[in-house]
């Protein structure tokens, strides 16, 4: 049988998705089961325990189909958004109530038990979260699960942003978290994947899938000058956005944050790290 990307593959030693039947090999097959994130943001890793690195993390409203769970409390399945396996804390998610209706668009916002900004929030909402919004009380989007939420910070599920480096902009100064997705720390794949989901293009997680996965090839990699606002530049396990003429964005560990930086620099530095650019692509907007 062909070998699968196990990043991105419901299956295991010991179980596989239902649907893989007859693709890879598993002792026994399983029909996943619905389910939404609830918290503001759910991390997701390789193993069930918080001592092995965190993978990348599900946002709230996100939809993730679940395999299996076990006693201490995490559950084992796949995100929708971007195909993504791993494990999760049970207690993050619930059966899908309301279908979303709302995202958050501001970088942060917060979510109050009743209609008064003065009250103390429930909780803290990083951008993309999504929201099945019953209602809006002055100025305040009320959910089904009946939280209040400051409508500007909200927008329609389906409306797109225009510009994803416009959207990564929003991200500078953010700390650097390996698999991190939020304005709390996120990485270099995270930065790119959120800004390009915000308008609405479909991303996959990590640098190597998206160098495959996103655009066209537009330059041989040392014509800085061909490059413009948007490109992607791919080094191996990095990759940065192309922010204006001679200068990119982009999370990385040197900095431990999101950062603008000359484009010269970042390529000299990573190459003294033992790195070259691998590629560049283009998004088509």
């Amino acid at each position: 049988m062909r070998a699968f990307d196990p990043r991105v593959t419901p299956a295991r030693a010991d179980l596989a998705a239902k649907e893989l039947e007859g693709k890879v090999a598993a002792p026994r097959y399983v029909e996943g089961r619905s389910y939404e994130v609830i918290d503001p943001q759910a991390p997701l890793r390789r193993e069930p325990t918080p001592e092995v690195p965190l993978a990348t993390e599900a946002l709230k409203g996100e939809r993730v189909t679940i395999y299996d769970a076990n006693a201490e409390g995490w559950a084992w399945g796949q995100l929708a958004a971007d195909g993504y396996v791993g494990w999760l804390p049970a207690n993050a998610l619930v059966p899908p109530d309301a279908p979303p209706t709302h995202k958050v668009a501001a970088l942060r916002s917060f979510a109050f038990p009743g209609p008064s900004i003065k009250l103390t929030p429930i909780e803290a909402l990083p951008f993309g979260a999504r929201l099945a919004v019953a209602r809006i009380e002055k100025g305040l989007a009320v959910t089904h699960s009946g939280a209040y939420v400051p409508a500007p910070h909200l927008a329609p599920i389906d409306r797109d942003e225009a510009d994803f480096v416009a959207v990564a902009e929003r991200f500078l100064g953010a700390p650097y978290l390996w698999g991190g997705k939020t304005a709390l720390g996120l990485d270099c794949s995270g930065l790119v994947q959120v800004a390009l989901a915000a308008c609405g293009i479909a991303c996959p997680r990590d640098s190597d899938m998206q160098e495959t996965a996103l655009g066209t090839p537009v330059a041989q990699t040392a014509e800085l000058s061909a490059l413009q606002r948007g490109d992607l530049v791919f080094w191996n396990g990095h990759v940065a956005i192309v922010h204006r003429h001679g200068w990119l964005i982009h999370a990385n560990a040197f900095h431990m944050a999101v950062v603008i930086e000359r484009i010269a620099e970042a390529i000299a530095r990573i190459r003294s790290a033992g790195s070259e650019v691998t590629g560049v692509r283009r998004i088509a907007r």
